[in-house]
């Protein structure tokens, strides 16, 4: 029983779907977020693709991919809508087109050994390639290793069939500390100097032996937990040095560099994505999993943790919708595999064509929390007292180093007395200061991102596929979308039920036990 096609009347003039008929797609990175949003939009709206592998670490309950796709990702409620409009086509299609390869992306050939990885890479038609670290302040080597050096696995596969289709999700934020209009391009870095290619890219051989030589003195010297905090520390401070505020976005610049190098006149699409929330309809409004950028943010504000934090109320907060992106890549990838040999990169974004101010931001946060702070009882446990104000970056660090000293003095003195009336104060200040240090620089931004190549991709391909596939973020009314579909999903998908017990319920429990 097939899978149907449910999203519009006339798919007959597509192009998408008639440049992914048969077409066997590997993808990368299916444990997270946006692959999920990315395998379920392949599985419901291209129901004609040939394949899709997946490529999957096993784990100590699960060790082999299909297994662990079954119990992990198959069973996620991104899914729900496929299971519910055709539960037998979605376990056939499950069955029948879905390959799960056990390896590692960042081993040789993906630990998979070398035959079968001729054979992986020969028997596909496309790539993408959506496995990243996303932790800001990872510790260098992992971060290298898994956004960066890996890329060389991808490459290897385009050497074994030229014919290739590579799409990288990268990150609208791989801009680092540049400022002004941040357009489709091979971004400059704006510290230190790093040599350029007549054909665009950055030479980034000697950069990556320099990182690997500091990652191995500080290994050579360290051990433990002592090791970790100074490998994230290198990674902050080699970052800074070239240009980029953190880690992660350091490492997926090298990234682009080394594809771009690598895959020079073959089939190569970059898509960057600014900071990736909840969907805007697909598969269900408010889809999330776990906690994005933004919802550290809201999360510390409706558990009333934080007041103040370093922003720029008047600065572009780019959030996108994950199904926008989810649909970026699909029409980019429809038209690399239609038109083949080229290098084409591409922002999903809103802070070009529907731009929204921090200030906006925070005061619809406030404004749903005021009013019905009650319908999304897992986020807000009462009404938050406590305003939530964006203030420049030197007042904030002025505000909490003179409260933190006197809060501080007055934490060992209390703790000879044996009193702690104000140490859930001084938590709170450790949350504010955390979060201001991983995500101050998203939230007082000195740049806008443009995607107009990307609206043109979609003009070009048609009315059909901007029905079937959107990606226009003017599609998204802020109000609606923060107040009551993203605080929804939040609510609904990303957050557990609070576990409330009274003495009595634990009494109860326990003669019942």
């Amino acid at each position: 029983m097939a899978i149907q096609q449910v999203h519009h009347a006339d798919t007959s003039s597509s192009k998408v779907l008639g440049q992914l008929r048969g077409k066997r797609v590997l993808i990368t990175g299916t444990t997270g977020f946006l692959g999920k949003v990315v395998l379920e939009r392949l599985i419901r709206a291209v129901p004609d693709i040939g394949a899709i592998y997946l490529l999957i670490r096993g784990n100590k309950r699960h060790p082999d991919a299909r297994s662990r796709f079954l119990e992990e990702i198959a069973t996620s409620s991104v899914f729900d809508r496929l299971r519910e409009a055709d539960s037998e086509g979605f376990d056939a299609f499950l069955e029948e087109r879905i390959h799960c390869v056990t390896g590692e992306v960042t081993e040789a050939g993906f630990g998979i050994g070398q035959e079968d990885y001729r054979k992986l890479a020969t028997e596909l038609d496309a790539v993408i390639n959506s496995a990243a670290s996303v932790n800001f302040r990872e510790e260098l080597d992992k971060a290298l290793a898994i956004n960066t050096l890996c890329l060389r696995n991808i490459a290897g596969m385009v050497d074994l069939n030229p014919k290739l289709a590579v799409l990288q999700v990268s990150t609208c934020y791989v801009n680092g500390m540049n400022s002004g209009q941040v357009t489709e391009s091979v971004i400059k870095p704006a510290g230190e100097a790093v040599p350029r290619s007549p054909d665009g890219f950055y030479e980034i051989e000697e950069l990556v032996r320099l990182l690997q030589d500091k990652i191995e003195d500080v290994q050579a010297r360290y051990s433990g937990k002592v090791l970790e905090r100074k490998l994230v520390d290198l990674g902050i401070r080699e970052a800074n040095r070239y240009g980029w505020s953190d880690t992660y976005t350091f490492t997926k610049w090298l990234g682009e560099q080394l594809l771009m190098k690598a895959l020079n006149g073959r089939t190569l699409t970059i898509l960057r994505p600014s900071i990736i929330e909840s969907a805007l309809e697909e598969p269900a409004p408010g889809w999330i999993e776990g906690v994005k950028v933004a919802d550290a943010i809201i999360l510390a504000y409706a558990r009333e943790k934080v007041t103040l934090f370093p922003g720029k109320r008047s600065g572009i907060i780019d959030v996108i919708p994950v199904d926008l992106v989810a649909n970026s890549i699909i029409l980019s990838l429809a038209e690399a595999l239609g038109e083949p040999g080229r290098r084409r990169i591409y922002q999903c974004c809103s802070g070009g064509g529907n731009p929204i101010s921090l200030g906006e931001f925070i005061d619809h946060l406030m404004a749903e929390s005021k009013a019905n702070y009650a319908a999304y009882d897992h986020l807000f446990y009462r009404q938050p007292s406590k305003p939530f104000l964006a203030v420049n970056r030197a007042l904030f660090d002025l505000v909490i180093s003179g409260v933190r000293l006197p809060l501080s003095l007055t934490d060992r003195v209390l703790k000879l007395l044996g009193n702690s009336r104000d140490l859930k104060m001084l938590r709170n200040l450790d949350t504010t200061q955390s979060l201001a240090t991983i995500f101050g620089f998203y939230t007082a931004p000195d740049y806008i991102f443009r995607n107009d190549e990307l609206m043109a991709l979609a003009n070009r391909m048609g009315e059909v596929d901007k029905g079937l596939f959107p990606v226009d973020a003017r599609l998204i009314d802020w109000e609606l979308y923060l107040r009551k579909i993203h605080l929804a999903g939040l609510n609904r998908y990303a957050l557990k039920e609070r576990k409330v017990y009274s003495l009595k319920t634990a009494r109860q429990r326990k003669k019942a036990a």
